[in-house]
């Protein structure tokens, strides 16, 4: 697929576009149109066949080169831009908004003006952006962006006394941490291993992998390692030369450079606590033969007692004053049937006049039931 990389800005990430057939030289302008609206950009890559899959679809396709009327109109959009900078910082100087306005940009159509700021949290500008469209009578866009951003669009020089990286030819930020720092023995201050925006500097970047790869054939600070005149304990490296300073066992008092590779590592690191170097060395286990027989060195047995010894026993520990409450003891169970308390019947209740009542005559009754009495008996009570 025939493309070009168009760049919009000084230094930043190239985009595709379908050439419509046209024949693009590096540098020329072109007229497209992006997601912000049309925009007129630099060619940074003539016609090149590159690979479908890196081609994010659907590919836009150019409008037209660009003429001089267009650049001249580029060049008033930039005019316009300062200017709406200075009107921007007044306002928000008006509205008290803790912000900082960076760079001002303005689409080729004039459809739309962007404000690009920093600020430490969450700034509410509602109202400034409605003062804004009504200066410009256009669309009005606001973007907070990081520290890193701001110095790739402002500029600089580094500690170096160079332009910025990120400025002068860097396309994207590269992620970047402490342990690059750490593996090319550099000082951990953070003022001499950051740059002008307060983040770690993007060189660390640039050696990590020279490093990782030295780190291999390099051996650690105070490791043991065997020389061409003997064994000794590594002082210092040199990674970018490839030599260790080794102090020998046989001449303490006269530390030697060798190569790093004519070092062979016996133990890496510092020894630790309670060790020698001997002991560190690969002991060979003798062999053993599986059908002879093998007498063991020492064999535990159990400490022997006194037939006659009496296990110990061993007293429960005395109860604290706080303990709990013992429970009630429970009676003894009696063997004897006869002895258990018999059930004793409740005497029936008695009025004051002293006859029985009606309901302990109706209780009575339910518990002893009249006998059957026999045939023939008027009702008359047995003598």
């Amino acid at each position: 697929m025939i493309v070009i990389g168009v760049r919009f800005k000084r230094v930043g990430k190239v985009y595709y576009f379908d050439p419509c057939g046209l024949t693009i030289k590096p540098g020329q302008h072109v007229i497209v149109e992006t997601a912000r609206g049309i925009e007129c950009g630099a060619c940074a890559m003539g016609n090149t066949d590159v690979p479908e899959y890196d081609v994010v679809s659907p590919l836009k396709k150019i409008i037209r080169i660009a003429t001089e009327d267009d650049l001249e109109v580029m060049r008033s959009n930039e005019r316009q831009a300062h200017e709406a900078h200075q009107i921007a910082r007044r306002k928000i100087e008006e509205h008290g908004l803790d912000m900082r306005l960076v760079v001002v940009e303005c689409t080729f159509d004039l459809n739309k003006i962007l404000f690009y700021f920093t600020a430490d949290g969450r700034v509410d500008f509602r109202n400034l952006v409605k003062d804004l469209a009504a200066i410009f009578r256009t669309r009005i866009e606001l973007r907070q962006i990081g520290v890193r951003d701001e110095a790739k669009m402002i500029g600089g020089l580094g500690i170096c006394g160079r332009e910025l990286c990120c400025s002068s030819y860097l396309d994207d930020f590269q992620p970047v941490s402490i342990n690059m720092a750490k593996e090319q023995n550099l000082s951990l201050n953070p003022t001499k291993i950051s740059g002008t925006c307060g983040r770690l500097m993007c060189c660390l970047k640039y050696e990590h992998e020279v490093y990782t790869e030295l780190q291999k054939v390099t051996p650690k600070t105070e490791s043991l390692v065997e020389t061409p005149e003997g064994r000794g304990t590594v002082l210092s490296t040199q990674m970018l030369r490839g030599t260790c300073k080794v102090q020998l066992e046989d001449a303490p008092d006269e530390p030697k450079t060798f190569a790093c590779t004519d070092c062979q590592m016996i133990r890496s690191g510092r020894a630790k606590k309670g060790c020698c170097g001997g002991c560190q060395q690969s002991r060979k286990t003798p062999e053993i033969d599986p059908m002879e027989e093998q007498t063991p060195d020492a064999v535990a047995e159990p400490p022997a007692r006194p037939r006659n010894e009496k296990p110990r026993r061993v007293k429960a520990a005395p109860q604290s004053s706080e303990a709990k409450p013992d429970a009630p003891a429970r009676p003894a169970r009696r063997e004897d049937a006869s002895e258990r308390p018999r059930l004793v019947k409740a005497a029936p209740k008695v009025s004051e006049e002293g006859t029985e009542s009606a309901d302990a005559k109706r209780h009575r009754r339910r518990r002893n039931p009249p006998k059957h009495r026999p045939a023939g008996n008027d009702g008359a009570p047995e003598n």
